[in-house]
């Protein structure tokens, strides 16, 4: 496959270098990023440009350059690993979340922060303005509206007072169907991966790439998985399988990767997050 290097260095980030101080030297993340074919010269300007971004800081130490995660950063990394390992699971309550905002015509830039926002916390556009989730983000949307001063956001409960209608609802909200399909070739491609023997007797640079590769696929589901109750969920809805199967595959590839990389380094990195063996998933 071809990996893109700021996918690359940022998944590093968030699944080991987050759990050895935050910071890694240039040779070391070079090293490591050398595992998927990506050349030195191309990690340089990947790293400058997330320097710019505001995601990293920089300090020499000798004649070499370490390269340490700024703590906003740090906090979306945590954030986002929060998303991936953890799952709601609470019962439907018949309410949504709504959130509605208006914002003047010249601001397009606000516009487009907000529904990135609003995509991240997991909503789904029903009109232009208006998004919905079947979650309580009462809080979250109140902070969206505080970070963005030149929007109006109101946040609001509301129902159907009827499942089939609430069902209806979250189609229009989701592309459901597509999801469910992605969803399945997801586990179509990775089922033949959950084998706790074979995944235990791989070498540190597969059970890397491996780890990487799984990790990579799943995070985009990130910011289309409504993440549904029970009562909402399409028959067969398979997005409980695929988090199983991502669990159980990122789990027993963890202590290979994790020591092929720390040897890289030349130190022991400390335990990251994983989806727990006995998860509920719905």
């Amino acid at each position: 496959m071809q990996w893109k290097p700021r996918a690359v260095i940022l998944d590093l980030f968030g699944d080991y270098l987050r759990y050895a101080g935050s910071e890694v030297k240039l040779a070391d993340i070079t090293a490591l990023l050398a595992v998927f074919d990506i050349e030195a010269a191309t990690v340089r300007v990947n790293l400058s440009r997330l320097r710019k971004e505001g995601w990293f800081t920089t300090r020499r130490v000798g004649r070499e350059t370490v390269y340490s995660l700024t703590p906003h950063m740090l906090e979306i990394l945590d954030d986002g690993r929060e998303r991936i390992f953890r799952r709601r699971d609470e019962a439907w309550e018949g309410r949504w979340t709504m959130a509605i905002y208006q914002v003047p015509e010249s601001e397009r830039a606000v516009r487009e922060q907000l529904r990135k926002q609003l995509a991240w916390h997991g909503f789904g556009q029903l009109s232009p303005s208006t998004w919905m989730s079947p979650h309580d983000l009462m809080a979250e949307v109140r902070q969206i509206g505080i970070e963005n001063p030149l929007a109006k956001v109101d946040a609001l409960w509301c129902g159907t007072g009827n499942i089939q209608e609430d069902r209806d609802l979250a189609t229009r909200c989701w592309d459901l169907d597509q999801l469910g399909k992605d969803y399945e070739h997801f586990i179509q491609s990775y089922c033949t991966l959950d084998n706790q023997a074979v995944n235990a007797a791989k070498d540190g640079k597969t059970a890397l790439l491996e780890r990487m590769r799984i990790i990579g696929d799943y995070r985009r589901f990130l910011f289309r998985d409504p993440y549904l109750p029970r009562d909402l969920q399409p028959e067969n809805w398979p997005s409980g399988e695929a988090y199983r199967l991502f669990g159980a595959v990122h789990r027993q590839l963890g202590p290979a990767a994790t020591d092929f990389v720390s040897s890289t380094l030349g130190h022991e990195i400390g335990p990251g997050r994983e989806v727990a063996a006995e998860v509920g998933i719905r």
